[in-house]
Parts: C-alpha cells; sequence; structure tokens
C-alpha cells in the first residue's frame, strides 16, 4: 500500500502541474482582452490562443471590436479560427489577416498562406475595414461583395488577376488598395462605387481602363502608377472631385486635355511615360510633373513586337546635385544620388510614403569617430529623418577610397545608432579596381562613413566561458574561463603590427623585436573580468623560447585612464614556449611584448604606439600659371608626392615640396598667408585670413584660394608666403613664427613654410567714357586681360562712381541680382563678378553647358573680339539677367562649372553660399525674426542678401 501510495504521488503533483499551467494561460489570455482590441497577430499560436477564448466565451470578447491575426498561421487552423469569429465577435469593426511579418535568407518580405475566406464571414454586419494585404490571394473571396458595411478593403501584395463585378455591390466602400498585384483589367462595375473616394491600383499590368471610372463621383485620389496604361479614357475628366492622379512609370503616349481643368486638382504625376508632345496647359500647369519624358524627340525605331512581354521593374530614381531629397513609397524603389551613393528600399519597406533627406558633409572630429589605427575612406552621408525604422532592411552602397594597407584590415560602414557609433556588417564590391563600393543593410537612417580598421574578432562570452581567436594572427588566442563574467558579455579583440625596423630605429638597438599589438574591449558592463583571462602572443620576431633572455623581455600594459604605458611584467607570471608567451589579465586595455636591453621602456612604448598612428606627409603650394592668384594647398602623403606633382606642372607652378612631417589620422591644421598675402574672398573654412584643414590619410586633403594683397603690385611683385601650423586656428599667430622653427617635431606649432609670389600688376584704371559701338555705355577696365566693354543691358547692371581707385573695382556700384533662394543660398552681383574673373579662356565651354547657343558665342566673341574680360562678363550677366528669379539657376551654374572641369571655381561658389545661408541666418537671429536652430522659411529682400554676401 505504501508502495502505491508512492506511485499516486508524482501523478497528482503532474495533474495539479498541468492545472495551474492551463490556469496560467487561461489568465494571460484574458489579459489579451483588456479593451475593445485583440492583437494576436504578434504571439506565437494566435488562433490557438482566439480559438481557447471562444471555447470559453468569456463576457469581454463579445465587446471586441479590433481583431489582427497573423497571415501565416497555417491555413486549415486560420479557416477553421475565421470561423468562429462570426458567433463570438459580432461587434467586430475591423478585420486585420496581414502577412508580410516574416523574411526569408536574403530580408525578402515572405506572404501569408491566406488563400480564401470562409463564407460566414459576410454576416459581420458591422465590419468596415478588412485588411488582407501581403497574403496569397488568387482570387477574391466571394463572401467580400457580400459585405455591406465595408468602407476601407485593403488587398495589396496578394497575386490576384481580376476583380469580380460583384464589387460594385458595396454601396458604402470610401478606400480600395490593390496594389502590386496581376491585374490586367477592371470590372466595369467598379464605376458605379459611388461613394469610393481613394482608389490604389499602382504596380499592376493595367493597359486598359474602363470608360465607367469616369463614374467615380466622390473619387479624391486615384493611383495608377506602375502599369502599362498606352492612353486614358476620356472620361477620367468627369472626375469633378479628384485632388490627386498619379500615373507616373506607365507607357502613355498622349493624355486628355480636360485633366488640367479639373476644378480641384492639385497635383498630376506622369513622370517616366512616353509623352512626345503634350498641350500646352499641361506645361503651363505648376501641379503638373513632366520629368522622364522625352518631350519634343523624334520617334524611335521600331522595337519588339508590341505583343512581347514587359517586364516589370523596381523604379530607379537618379537625382541631380540641386535635388537634396526623395520619395519612397510601399513599392520600394532603387535610388542613385549626386554624390555617388546608392540606396534601395525593397517592397514594403515602408508602411506609407515617405521623404528622404540627404546631405553629404566634409569630414571632421565631430562627425569622425576614429579608433587609434582606423583610417577614413570617405565623407560623411546623412540621411534623414533620423531614427525612422523599416519594415525591411535597406541596402544601402557608398563609394569609398581604396586603402593603401589591406592585410589584416577591413572596411566597415560606421554609423551613429542612438549615442553610439558603431560598425554594421559590410560586404566590399569591385566595380573596377579604383573603384570600390561598401555595402551594408541599415535597420534606420543617421550618419554614415566609410573606416578602414584592424580586422576586428568578435564574439558572447557566456559565464560557461569561451575560446577567442584572432583570424589574421592565428596564433592570438584569449581563453576565457567559467565564471569570468556572470552574463553574456560581447567582446571584441583588434590585433595591429609593428614593422620591426621601425622599432629598431626608434630604440637605436638591431635586435629589438615586439610581438604585435592586442586590444581587448567590450561595448558596456564591468571594465575587468571576474576571474582571470589567459592571452597568447606570439614571442616577438627571431625570439625563441629556448634562446631568449628573461631579463629582456617586457610585458606592456595601457592604461586606460592615464594613456601611458606601463611595464607588467613582474606583476603576471609569463609561461614561456618556444614560439608564445601565455600570461593572465583582467581588465580590458592594449597588451604588447617587447624583447630589448633597455631598462625603462614605458616612454618608449607611448613614442612607439604614436609611431604606429603616425602619416609622413609633405605640403605643397602652387599657383595656377594663367592666374598667379589662384593658390593650391595640399597635403600629400610621401609616396605620392611626386605623381601628384607631375599631374599638376602643366597647369600650376611653385617651389618644391615641404620637408617631410608626420601626422596623426583626424588632425587639424591651419595655413595662414603672411607678408602682405591675404585670401581674397570670405569662406567657412577662412578664419582671419587662415584656412583650416583636417588631415585624413585617404582623402584630398587640398583646397583653392584666391589670394590678395594690400601692396602695390603697379611697380614690382610682391613677395609673400604661406606658412603651415598644427591644431586650430589660434588668435595670433606670430608673421615668422622664428621661435617656433627652431625646434622640430611633433610638440612643434610649426610644420613649413613656402613662398608665394604675386607678380606685376597695374590693377584696375578707372576710366569712364561714353560712345562705342552703336552708340553704347561701356566701362573700361586696363588689365592683364586687356578692356571690358558693356552692352546697354548690362551697362544697366554696372553703374560707375567717379574716382575709381586701385584694385578690383573698388568703386563699383552694384545693382541688386540675386541667383537663389534662402534655402540654397544667393549669389550676388559682386558674387558674379569675382567668378567672371576666374573663368578666363575657360568660359565658351562654361557658356555652352549654361545652354547659351553656339551663334551667341559667336556673336559675343565678335562683338569684343579684342577684350577677354568682356566676353566673359556679358556672357555670366546676360545669362544671369535671364535667370533672375528662376528656380534651380545656381545649381545649374555649378554643374556647367564642373562639367567645364573648372572644380576650383565650382569649390568656390558653394562655399559662397554656404557663408551667405549661415550670415543670413545669424542676421535673422540677431533681429530676433526667427527662433535658433531653424532655418528662416522666407527669403530675404535681395538688399538684405546684397549686404550679407557683398
Amino acid at each position: 500500500m505504501a508502495a502505491e501510495a508512492e506511485g499516486l504521488e508524482p501523478q497528482a503533483a503532474a495533474t495539479e502541474d498541468a492545472a495551474g499551467d492551463a490556469t496560467e494561460a487561461a489568465d494571460a489570455e484574458l489579459r489579451l482582452l483588456v479593451g475593445n482590441r485583440l492583437s494576436l497577430d504578434l504571439y506565437p499560436g494566435g488562433c490557438h490562443r482566439l480559438l481557447h477564448l471562444c471555447a470559453q466565451r468569456p463576457p469581454q470578447l463579445g465587446e471586441v471590436e479590433f481583431l489582427q491575426l497573423s497571415g501565416h498561421e497555417d491555413p486549415q487552423l486560420l479557416e477553421a479560427t475565421l470561423t468562429q469569429v462570426p458567433r463570438n465577435l459580432q461587434r467586430l469593426r475591423s478585420l486585420v489577416l496581414r502577412g508580410g511579418q516574416h523574411w526569408d535568407v536574403l530580408g525578402a518580405c515572405l506572404r501569408g498562406s491566406l488563400t480564401t475566406l470562409p463564407a460566414g464571414l459576410s454576416g459581420l454586419a458591422r465590419l468596415a475595414h478588412l485588411d488582407l494585404s501581403f497574403n496569397s490571394l488568387e482570387t477574391l473571396p466571394a463572401c467580400i461583395p457580400q459585405m455591406r458595411g465595408l468602407s476601407t478593403l485593403l488587398l495589396s501584395y496578394n497575386h490576384l488577376s481580376e476583380l469580380p463585378e460583384a464589387l460594385g455591390a458595396l454601396p458604402s466602400l470610401t478606400f480600395l488598395s490593390v496594389t502590386h498585384n496581376r491585374l490586367q483589367t477592371l470590372p466595369i462595375a467598379l464605376g458605379a462605387l459611388s461613394t469610393l473616394q481613394r482608389l490604389d491600383l499602382s504596380g499592376n499590368l493595367l493597359d486598359t481602363l474602363p470608360p465607367e471610372i469616369g463614374g467615380l463621383s466622390s473619387l479624391t485620389e486615384l493611383n495608377l502608377a506602375s502599369n502599362r496604361l498606352q492612353g486614358l479614357p476620356t472620361s477620367l475628366v468627369g472626375l469633378r472631385s479628384l485632388r490627386l492622379l498619379v500615373l507616373h512609370s506607365n507607357l502613355l503616349t498622349s493624355v486628355p486635355t480636360g485633366l488640367v481643368h479639373l476644378p480641384l486638382l492639385t497635383r498630376l504625376d506622369l513622370r517616366d511615360n512616353q509623352l512626345r508632345d503634350v498641350p500646352p496647359e499641361l506645361l503651363d500647369a505648376p501641379f503638373v510633373r513632366l520629368q522622364g519624358n522625352p518631350l519634343g524627340e523624334a520617334l524611335p525605331a521600331p522595337q519588339s513586337p508590341p505583343e512581347a512581354p514587359v517586364i516589370l521593374e523596381m523604379p530607379r530614381l537618379f537625382l541631380n546635385s540641386d535635388v537634396d531629397s526623395f520619395p519612397v513609397t510601399p513599392q520600394g524603389c532603387s535610388v542613385t544620388l549626386a554624390c555617388g551613393v546608392r540606396l534601395q528600399f525593397p517592397a514594403g519597406a515602408t508602411a506609407s510614403p515617405v521623404n528622404i533627406q540627404y546631405r553629404l558633409w566634409l569630414p571632421e572630429p565631430r562627425l569622425v569617430p576614429l579608433g587609434p589605427h582606423d583610417s577614413l575612406l570617405s565623407g560623411v552621408l546623412e540621411l534623414q529623418p533620423h531614427g525612422v525604422a523599416f519594415r525591411q532592411k535597406v541596402s544601402l552602397w557608398l563609394l569609398f577610397v581604396p586603402p593603401r594597407i589591406r592585410r589584416c584590415r577591413e572596411v566597415v560602414v560606421r554609423t551613429l545608432s542612438g549615442d553610439s557609433w558603431g560598425d554594421l556588417d559590410t560586404h566590399v564590391e569591385e566595380e573596377a579596381p579604383k573603384r570600390l563600393w561598401a555595402h551594408c543593410q541599415v535597420p534606420h537612417f543617421s550618419w554614415f562613413l566609410v573606416v578602414s580598421r584592424p580586422v576586428s574578432n568578435t564574439c558572447l562570452v557566456p559565464p560557461e566561458g569561451t575560446l577567442l581567436c584572432c583570424s589574421g594572427y592565428p596564433g592570438v588566442k584569449v581563453t576565457f574561463p567559467p565564471g569570468a563574467t556572470e552574463e553574456p558579455r560581447s567582446v571584441c579583440m583588434q590585433v595591429v603590427r609593428m614593422a620591426s625596423r621601425e622599432l629598431r630605429a626608434l630604440l637605436g638597438e638591431p635586435e629589438a623585436a615586439a610581438s604585435p599589438l592586442l586590444c581587448l574591449s567590450q561595448s558596456g558592463g564591468p571594465p575587468s573580468f571576474l576571474q582571470p583571462v589567459t592571452v597568447q602572443l606570439p614571442l616577438p620576431p627571431g625570439v625563441t623560447g629556448l634562446s631568449l633572455d628573461r631579463s629582456c623581455l617586457h610585458l606592456l600594459y595601457r592604461t586606460p585612464l592615464e594613456a601611458a604605458w606601463d611595464d607588467i611584467t613582474a606583476q603576471v607570471a609569463l609561461e614561456l614556449t618556444h614560439l608564445y608567451a601565455r600570461f593572465q589579465v583582467t581588465h580590458f586595455s592594449w597588451y604588447w611584448l617587447w624583447y630589448t636591453t633597455k631598462t625603462c621602456v614605458q616612454d618608449l612604448a607611448r613614442k612607439a604606439w604614436e609611431r604606429l598612428r603616425l602619416h609622413r606627409v609633405n605640403l605643397i603650394a602652387l599657383q595656377r600659371r594663367r592666374d598667379p592668384e589662384q593658390v593650391l594647398l595640399q597635403c600629400l602623403p610621401r609616396d605620392k608626392v611626386d605623381a601628384t606633382l607631375r599631374r599638376l606642372l602643366d597647369r600650376y607652378r611653385g617651389p618644391e615640396p615641404s620637408d617631410t612631417v608626420e601626422m596623426f589620422e583626424g588632425e587639424k591644421f591651419f595655413a595662414a598667408f603672411e607678408k602682405g598675402i591675404d585670401v581674397d574672398a570670405e569662406r567657412p573654412d577662412c578664419v582671419e585670413g587662415r584656412v583650416c584643414f583636417v588631415f585624413y590619410s585617404h582623402l584630398k586633403n587640398v583646397k583653392e584660394v584666391y589670394v590678395t594683397t594690400t601692396l602695390d603690385r603697379q611697380v614690382q611683385a610682391v613677395r609673400g608666403q604661406v606658412s603651415f601650423y598644427r591644431g586650430a586656428v589660434p588668435e595670433e599667430v606670430p608673421e615668422e613664427a622664428k621661435a617656433a622653427r627652431q625646434k622640430k617635431g611633433m610638440d612643434t606649432v610649426w610644420m613649413a613654410t613656402l613662398p608665394i609670389k604675386l607678380p606685376v600688376w597695374p590693377g584696375v584704371v578707372a576710366a569712364v567714357y561714353e560712345g562705342g559701338r552703336g552708340g553704347t555705355e561701356a566701362w573700361g577696365w586696363s588689365g592683364a586681360e586687356g578692356r571690358a566693354h558693356c552692352t546697354p543691358s548690362f551697362s544697366q547692371r554696372l553703374r560707375g562712381s567717379e574716382g575709381l581707385g586701385q584694385g578690383r573695382g573698388p568703386g563699383l556700384s552694384l545693382a541688386p541680382l540675386n541667383l537663389g533662394d534662402a534655402e540654397t543660398g544667393f549669389l550676388t552681383q559682386s558674387n558674379l563678378l569675382t567668378v567672371a574673373g576666374r573663368l578666363g579662356p575657360d568660359w565658351p565651354a562654361v557658356a555652352l553647358h549654361l545652354g547659351l547657343p553656339y551663334r551667341e558665342l559667336q556673336r559675343i566673341r565678335h562683338e569684343f573680339r579684342d577684350d577677354l574680360d568682356g566676353q566673359i562678363r556679358h556672357m555670366l550677366f546676360s545669362w544671369a539677367e535671364r535667370q533672375a528669379g528662376q528656380p534651380g539657376a545656381v545649381g545649374l551654374l555649378l554643374r556647367a562649372l564642373e562639367q567645364s572641369d573648372r572644380l576650383d571655381v565650382a569649390e568656390e561658389v558653394r562655399a559662397i553660399l554656404e557663408l551667405g545661408r549661415q550670415k543670413y541666418k545669424d542676421s535673422i537671429q540677431r533681429t530676433s525674426l526667427a527662433p535658433r536652430g531653424l532655418d528662416p522659411a522666407d527669403p530675404a529682400a535681395p538688399q538684405s542678401v546684397e549686404s550679407a554676401q557683398a
């Protein structure tokens, strides 16, 4: 009996446990019934939960009005569950059965398994919202046309090839979305939906529309983008309530003229069609978009027969330099930015249209977080809105400069997530030997840049312990014993190698050697391990465990707080084998094994660590041969100086490069013009005549500036100089900096001084005379380029004053002429004069890229045949007068300069625009007309802008 009692005890205990689990499950399901919503799409086994609730029939179940289930459930189980809905949820108003919540290994969105609906769902008398998106429907379930109270029907991303005529029997339908299906035709009864307000049929295979579509009298939005439409029925002009009509990415060759006369229409999108000739009313309407059409082009040669199938592709956008934003719809798209960046948004990445803004920033320390041995390979890309999350990861391709050293290094994309920077999984794609892309998947938008770093090996250390090995140096290992950590934590290992010859040169010892430098780091958590971890490092090259002198072996440790190196050889037990040294540590930091006869190596280790991070560079200062006032300043790696000079010396001339100096990645320095030479124009990167730089070893540390002088150049040339100094721009820099030059090394401020010579130039002779060709008024400049004459329109722009002095027209009084707006920046007349003075013989190429006809160029050349300055100024100002008040004029000028290979002038124009924007914003803030931190919304009056940028 006792044995039987003992046998019954486990069974009773099991029964009690099962009853307890059932009670807990019932309580958990009842907790889901709080309020009138029941969201089961986010829980595993949602159908089982609903069936269990229906079996219990709690009173709260009858109050549910909103139900969400996953379309990824088993089809038979899902059908059985939906059969119970009409009897148990009679108050139901919204039913969501979406798929698209799972992804395959490539990140593509998976469709749900739903193929039909039970007929009993037609009994849901109060149902107004039905969402069946991202499923596998091939035909519309027969119960849907019987849902008389339905107002919203969402059928996007299914396999529907047609819609039934019975759909027209839904008297309350206001929103119908059937995007990204396989529809080839539309039912005639669609026109009977008199209450329909929004109709989205984008991403289908429609080639025609039924005329009855004109009967949708309440329709306000109609989206037919990305179909095969070749024509439109004239009945569309009867949609008097229409506000938005989207027809982009079709095959339209004509559109009804009456569309432009719809009284409420605010947007007509006809982009990327085959329109070659459109009515003038459409061309003049401000709400019509026609980009991507072959307007005015002749018909191409016959292509493949019309019955050949058209392969649908993802929409592609190619943005030019004057566009800084683009839209992304749930359809997805592929975008190529003007700066060379590519993005691909998969279908379904966004649930609703999102406007993306981008900006490419020049790299500076606050935007470029670099580790001690990292190198920057690209500019900084900003994508907004920050933190916006996507339903699917977005692909991003960034162009980067090929790194010079690739052994044991890797290329990664670095991004800001929250308050910390992190590296994304990155794949390098090679389009050409010197054209490389860094490809990564981004879950949200922020700042992005490409970095070269030492190979990083990461592992998650559990409480049970693990082994971490270096992929670049197989002999480097870290063993984490059990109990080293209480919670799993991610540990990263990087290894950096130092050439033995550099260490021997630093120590002055031919037998000195060092092992690879090991760094152990983590992202958060305690600064040390609970148990010592064992580190294995290879012995320094040329040293074995059988022949070494242990007194010459030093284990160095870098303290994080003091940023100094300590010799901890006496504090640890070194276990030596023939090839390796093993020791135990408890802290995250840098570890280095040295073999040297030196006794005090801490300071030497600091210098050696700096030597690992230093780059040897030369500084150059060259003047343009045809315009000596244009000075090119550049900081070049020592091995690239000769090749760069060979490429530049046909256009520039100047002194020999400076002596070799050493600089850190991301180090600030500046160039100061001295001995009577000053920077000619204000620039955002120029403070008190000193030009700011930030050194990045793989990027072009080059700037072109225009210089001037207050000294008299009519008698003799001006011999000045430019000096380079370390650090941020100080308040004062001694002109000669003799004291700084007496000491050379990393601690000195001065780096180099190079001569600058401005040749004799007579300046501007003031002369106002009347007469000229055709009795027109003209100005005369006497200078290196000769005399400039002006046509009547140009002379109205340039008004002179008595007694012009020397220099570049200080007596000019300029009438207001502004190109641009407050967002893109303004170019004033004085700015245009500066641009005109830079162009020289390149002006015809710039003119052609600005769109001036060749006949006008010939006329200008003939009218000012002895006057190069007159040709340039007449061309530029006559074009500017025609562009005044037109959007995009500044961007057109920038593109023309770049296409004409005058990147120097284009860069100066960008600097003028940025400076003008900043000055204008500061003036608005000073007068309290705009809150701080916000750009002004309205452009200023022309006089205000002129004063801000003159």
